[in-house]
C-alpha cells in the first residue's frame, strides 16, 4: 500500500517545527507593530527594536513616505500589470535600472521583483548541466536554494576559507576541464548571521589562474559599506572584478525588489532567461519609484551612512568592553556569542523581551552548532545611545543568568 505522504509530516515536524506549539507567536512569527523604527510594540508593550533590516532609517523618513505614497495614490498597487516581457515594463523600471548600474559602476543592470527568488533564478540561469559551480558554504538559503537547482556538479568550500576555497577550485577546474564547462563562483558580500565580509579580494586573486566568473551577493552590504553605500566590491577595492553583483532594496533601501548588474551581454542574457522575472507579474510602480527616490538619498545623503556607523561603533564597542564576544564581524550586523540550548535561549529571550524592553534576533540550533545562541542585533541609522545604553546594560544581566543557570531551571518548568 503506498505510504501516505503526509505522514512523515505530522511524525517529523523538522528541527524548528517541533517547537512551533510552544513558540510560535512570540520566538518565531512574532508580531511587531507601530512605525518601523527604533522602538516598536511587541506583545502589548515597547521595545527597542534590533531585528528590522532598515538601516539607514529610510521605512519611515518622511521624504520616502511622501514618495511612496504620492506613487501609490496615482498608480495605486497594480500596475503595471504581467510580466514585463509581456506588458509590464515602463520608463520607470528602465530608468530605474540605469541609476543601479550607474551606483555599482556596472555596464547594465535587471530590475528583480524579489531578492531571494530573483538570485535563486539567476543561478539557475547562468549554469547548465556542463558547468560547475563553488561556492561558500555559509551562503544565504537563497543562493544554496539556486545551487539545488543546478543538475551539473557543485563544492563547497569552508566559509571564508581560502585554503579550502583552492582545493575546491582545483576540483572544479579538473571537472569543467572533463565536461567542457565553466565555473561560476558564488560569495556573499557581507554574511548576513555573522556580519563577516566575504574574502573577494582574496578570491578574485585566483581567477587568472582557474577562470572563473564570480557572482557576488551584496544584500546586506549595499547601502552599508563603500563610498556613498555602494557595497563591499567597493570596500575591498574589487568592484570591477566582479562579474555578476546582487543587490536587495529590502534592507538599505527599506522597500521591496532587487537587481542584478554586469556586462551588458550578460546582463541582456538573464533578462531573456530568468524564469522567475519571465513569468512572474512586473514591480509595481509605486515600489520603482520609491526605490528611485531611495537611491538618490543614498548617493545624496551620506549623514544615513555616517549616523548608522555611529551607532554601529558605539554598540559594538560597547558590547566588547562588556565582555561580550561578538566574533569576527566586520560590518553593522552585531551577532552576541553565547552558550546555551534552545530552552536556555527562549527563556532568557522572554526575560530580554518582558522585562528589559529588547526585541532582537534569536539564531539557534540547526543554524548554528548545538550549544550555541547568537542575539543578533541590527543598528540602524534611527537608534539612540539610549538604545544603545539600555541594552548593554540588559545584556549583562541576561548573561549572569544565563551562566549561573537561572534559564536552564526556568526552561525546566517551561517543558
Amino acid at each position: 500500500m503506498t505510504k501516505d505522504l503526509f505522514e512523515r509530516i505530522v511524525e517529523d515536524k523538522g528541527p524548528l517545527g517541533k517547537w512551533a506549539d510552544k513558540a510560535e507567536g512570540y520566538y518565531v512569527f512574532p508580531k511587531l507593530e507601530g512605525p518601523i523604527s527604533n522602538r516598536m510594540s511587541f506583545n502589548g508593550k515597547k521595545v527597542i527594536t534590533w531585528s528590522i533590516n532598515d538601516y539607514l532609517g529610510l521605512a519611515n523618513h518622511p521624504e520616502v513616505l511622501k514618495v511612496d505614497g504620492a506613487a501609490a495614490k496615482e498608480h495605486g498597487l497594480a500596475y503595471p500589470m504581467g510580466a514585463r516581457m509581456m506588458s509590464g515594463h515602463t520608463p520607470f523600471h528602465e530608468q530605474l535600472e540605469r541609476e543601479c548600474a550607474q551606483f555599482v559602476d556596472k555596464e547594465k543592470a535587471y530590475l528583480l521583483n524579489f531578492g531571494y527568488q530573483g538570485i535563486m533564478s539567476a543561478i539557475d540561469a547562468l549554469v547548465t548541466k556542463h558547468d560547475i559551480i563553488v561556492y561558500d558554504m555559509d551562503t544565504h538559503a537563497c543562493i544554496i536554494d539556486g545551487v539545488r537547482l543546478h543538475a551539473g556538479k557543485r563544492f563547497v568550500y569552508r566559509h571564508n576559507d581560502m585554503e579550502s576555497f583552492e582545493k575546491n577550485i582545483k576540483r572544479a577546474k579538473r571537472m569543467a576541464e572533463k565536461t567542457g564547462g565553466g565555473i561560476l563562483v558564488i560569495s556573499e558580500g557581507v554574511f548576513g548571521m555573522r556580519g563577516e565580509q566575504g574574502r573577494l579580494k582574496e578570491i578574485i586573486a585566483f581567477k587568472k589562474e582557474y577562470n572563473f566568473r564570480f557572482l557576488v551577493d551584496d544584500a546586506h552590504g549595499f547601502g552599508t559599506l563603500g563610498k556613498d553605500g555602494r557595497g563591499t566590491g567597493f570596500e575591498q577595492g574589487v568592484q570591477d572584478e566582479i562579474d555578476v553583483y546582487f543587490a536587495t532594496f529590502a534592507k538599505s533601501m527599506a522597500g521591496i525588489g532587487a537587481f542584478l548588474a554586469g556586462n551588458k551581454d550578460v546582463i541582456q542574457y538573464l533578462q531573456y532567461n530568468m524564469r522567475s522575472q519571465t513569468f512572474a507579474k512586473s514591480l509595481p510602480m509605486a515600489m520603482v519609484k520609491g526605490a528611485l527616490k531611495r537611491l538618490d538619498m543614498l548617493r545624496t545623503m551620506p549623514e544615513l551612512k555616517a549616523k548608522l556607523w555611529e551607532n554601529t561603533n558605539a554598540l559594538q564597542s560597547g558590547l566588547i568592553e562588556a565582555g561580550f564576544d561578538l566574533g569576527t564581524t566586520q560590518t553593522c550586523i552585531t551577532p552576541v556569542f553565547l552558550k546555551g540550548d534552545i530552552p536556555e535561549a527562549m527563556a532568557m529571550v522572554n526575560d530580554l523581551r518582558e522585562n528589559h524592553g529588547i526585541f532582537c534576533s534569536i539564531v539557534v540550533y540547526p543554524v548554528i552548532p548545538k550549544g550555541l545562541i547568537i542575539l543578533r542585533l541590527i543598528p540602524t541609522a534611527t537608534h539612540t545611545q539610549q538604545d544603545i545604553d539600555e541594552t548593554i546594560t540588559a545584556f549583562s544581566a541576561i548573561r549572569a543568568l544565563l551562566e549561573n543557570g537561572t534559564y536552564k531551571k526556568i526552561a525546566a518548568l517551561m517543558v
